[in-house]
């Protein structure tokens, strides 16, 4: 893994456990975030303030990054600065346009959710919140960079449901996976290129942790979308 990786939301619940364990793998890590202060970061990160919100704030920050782990909140509002329209959709857009500006091909790793693909789901009535990732992740799977979208379950602090994690697609599953599972996934899926071009949800049952998380991504089914590249 290639130095430096950006984590977007860096500061934040999620976005904090994926950086500590860049950090544990010897990572230059770079935390952007509206406001990088208010996490309780380790020593030795590099701090960015950047919005996702508006494009021209983060071309300094994702300048030379050979990774992205895109972590941000989306917001429930209808519409306006805290809708999911403007943070998930429109943030991911802008973060891909910075971090191409440069010719940077940079592996993009999106932390999505499941039921995305369920319209239907009440989740969607706050702010078109389904609709609004799914076309974040369209618009990372079309972007042409290596990238890997994960679609976390229901999000813990604890390994309630078990240290096992599961993969699967389709978006079918239900279930709760703890953020410490998604950072491990995240950043085990910068190692090489066996998660690149995938799409998954991540889930949390009995049993142990993963050991060998290169297997588990290369049983996945690759997105329709690398056919079109020829891959």
């Amino acid at each position: 893994m290639h130095s430096p990786v950006a984590v977007i939301g860096g500061a934040g619940r999620l976005g904090s456990l994926v950086t500590r364990r860049l950090l544990d793998e010897g990572v230059k890590v770079r935390v952007v975030s509206r406001n990088p202060q208010r996490g309780r970061l380790p020593l030795g990160v590099e701090l960015h303030r950047a919005d996702v919100r508006y494009a021209d704030t983060l071309t300094d920050a994702l300048r030379g990054c050979s990774a992205i782990v895109f972590t941000v909140e989306p917001g429930t509002a209808d519409s306006g600065p805290d809708s999911p329209e403007t943070t998930v959709h429109d943030g991911v857009r802008n973060a891909l346009a910075a971090a191409m500006e440069q010719g940077g091909r940079p592996h993009f790793v999106l932390i999505s959710q499941i039921f995305v693909t369920r319209r239907e789901h009440p989740m969607n009535a706050y702010g078109r919140l389904l609709d609004w990732r799914l076309r974040g992740e369209d618009a990372v799977r079309e972007s042409g960079l290596p990238y890997t979208v994960m679609r976390p379950s229901w999000l813990t602090d604890d390994r309630i449901a078990g240290d096992r994690v599961r993969l699967e697609q389709d978006d079918r599953g239900d279930g709760w996976v703890s953020r410490s599972a998604v950072a491990e996934a995240s950043v085990a899926a910068l190692r090489g290129p066996a998660a690149v071009g995938r799409t998954f949800e991540l889930y949390n049952e009995p049993g142990r942790p993963p050991a060998d998380w290169d297997q588990m991504f290369g049983r996945l089914r690759p997105d329709r979308v690398l056919e079109r590249w020829g891959a």
